[in-house]
């Protein structure tokens, strides 16, 4: 077998970084998750493929995102995060820098 013949492996895309993103939902709700591809995944939600959460209460729009050097940290940043009282995310949010009109005593 010559060098022209031998099967090529294709080139590996580099790795996208994993995001930790937060969403705006129906009925002033925040929804927290992960992914290595934030508008797939934001698409997926709303066209109610994503989380049971999602389906219940509709996605409006990504409100903050953060990136992660890996999934493991993403996972351990969402699991945290996720753990955190409605005044937590909103915490969170506001050190991504992106403004929302949600009160912290709103419904949760």
């Amino acid at each position: 077998m010559t060098e022209d013949e031998r099967p090529r492996l294709p080139a590996c895309a580099p790795a996208q970084p994993w995001v930790l993103y937060l969403l705006e939902c129906a009925g002033d709700r925040l929804y927290a998750g992960i992914t290595n591809d934030l508008a797939a995944r934001f698409k997926a939600h709303a066209d109610g493929r994503g989380a049971r959460f999602t389906r219940a209460f509709a996605p409006l729009r990504i409100v903050a995102a953060s990136e992660l050097p890996s999934r493991s940290e993403a996972l351990k940043a969402e699991y945290a995060l996720k753990r955190q009282p409605r005044a937590g995310k909103l915490r969170f949010l506001e050190g991504c820098g992106t403004p929302l009109t949600l009160e912290p005593e709103a419904a949760k």
